[in-house]
């Protein structure tokens, strides 16, 4: 019965401490920056209560984001303030423009700075272009990472009669990689498949014409996986040093 007790207690024990780990490393979020094109993409941030409100919000996500990857830091590039509607932005990405800005949560829109955020969320928020009519469609990808050669839906959002927000598959938009534009345009179905010319990581977005867009993300990842030529015979010899060993302690393990 004692011994059943400590296990138990030591369990808990475990599950707590676990508990608050967890709860200290707080969550990871990926942060989009926008000014008129992307300027930070998918900032990892471990999220933590930098203004003290009891809770992990947008607010959090965008002055560390902005701390991690801003010259100058959150102190140079970020700046939020209260107003009539609540906590607001006064500052994204250095450009101070009264308040025209935009931020969304996992393309969807969010309420305001202050909405708390969970583990593996992602946050778009953009400078507005057009300051005069906030006519900056939101657009995205149905893939925030991919590989070479995946296939990406673009989707443009707007506006129903009762001012909800609403989002489809939208044809036309041409796919850039890095800031180039490639020629290629997404189908009726808002559909293209995208190929990178060199390894490594690239930044997909797109570009509409005739219309105002909050460009789209995506990492692509090209890996090169294919042996170099003059490295086949070496694969050969370590796939046949492997069996050879495989083969000796088999043999070794009949005589024991």
């Amino acid at each position: 019965m004692k011994k059943a007790f400590s296990l138990i207690m030591a369990l808990a024990l475990v599950l707590v401490f676990a508990a608050v780990v967890c709860a200290a490393k707080g969550a990871t979020v990926y942060v989009t920056i926008i000014n008129a094109e992307p300027v930070l993409v998918r900032q990892a941030v471990e999220l933590s209560d930098i203004d003290g409100d009891g809770a992990l919000t947008i607010n959090d996500a965008l002055y560390l984001a902005h701390e991690a990857g801003y010259e100058g830091g959150a102190a140079a590039g970020y700046a939020s303030a209260q107003s009539d509607w609540g906590l607001s932005l006064a500052k994204l990405w250095g450009v101070e423009n009264g308040g025209s800005y935009g931020y969304y949560v996992n393309d969807g829109m969010a309420n305001g700075l202050t909405d708390a955020l969970t583990d593996g969320d992602e946050i778009v928020a953009f400078v507005y272009t057009d300051t005069a009519y906030f006519s900056d469609a939101y657009s995205y990808f149905d893939q925030k990472t991919c590989a070479d050669g995946a296939e990406l839906t673009f989707y443009l959002c707007g506006f129903d009669e009762n001012w909800a927000l609403v989002s489809a598959p939208a044809a036309g938009a041409e796919i850039t990689i890095d800031g180039v534009k490639t020629g290629i345009k997404t189908d009726a179905n808002g559909k293209a498949r995208i190929y990178a010319a060199e390894k490594g990581e690239h930044v997909v977005s797109a570009v509409l014409d005739g219309t105002l867009i909050v460009p789209p993300v995506s990492v692509l990842t090209k890996r090169d996986s294919s042996p170099k030529t003059g490295d086949t015979g070496i694969i050969a010899l370590a796939i046949i040093g492997a069996l050879s060993l495989a083969a000796f302690a088999a043999a070794k393990s009949k005589k024991g």
